[in-house]
């Protein structure tokens, strides 16, 4: 019985170790198509009356294999007035920060923000939904009072 008992066990052992390896392994592949410097492809947010529009910008966002984040997003004509969206993310028409991210599954992943131009963001962990398509990663923020929507691509 003890015999018996002992190899229920080690099957067990072996099948959380199995199954946590091939976790690990999916998690690391999900992490493989993050990992790189992406080129901004587009920007859309809501203006003074809430209609969204295309912002007139260029950016890079940088996802390295050890877990940090950096982003950046310079406005071509920065606009003087505050926006009056829920967060402000830019400050004089120029946006950058950086810190941690992790990936909680194939549709989200949280933005540790360590620095931040706009120090009201320092220490915030910053949800998004995201997708790809293609060589595009698409990000959006899950808050319905958000309606911001990026587009990075890759060459």
């Amino acid at each position: 019985m003890k015999r018996l008992v002992l190899f229920v066990v080690a099957i067990l052992v072996g099948a959380t170790t199995l199954s946590g390896g091939q976790d690990r392994a999916g998690n690391q592949e999900l992490r493989d198509r993050f990992v790189g410097a992406w080129r901004l492809a587009s920007l859309e947010e809501p203006d003074a009356d809430g209609k969204i529009h295309r912002a007139d910008c260029t950016g890079m966002l940088v996802f390295s294999r050890d877990g940090h984040l950096s982003v950046q997003v310079m406005y071509r004509n920065a606009e003087t007035k505050a926006s009056s969206a829920p967060v402000q993310y830019a400050q004089g028409g120029y946006e950058a920060s950086f810190g941690r991210y992790e990936i909680s599954d194939t549709h989200n992943f949280t933005f540790h923000v360590e620095g931040a131009l706009v120090r009201s963001l320092v220490g915030q962990d910053l949800k998004r939904v995201y997708e790809f398509s293609g060589n595009q990663l698409i990000v959006k923020s899950p808050d319905p009072q958000e309606h911001w929507r990026v587009v990075w691509e890759r060459d």
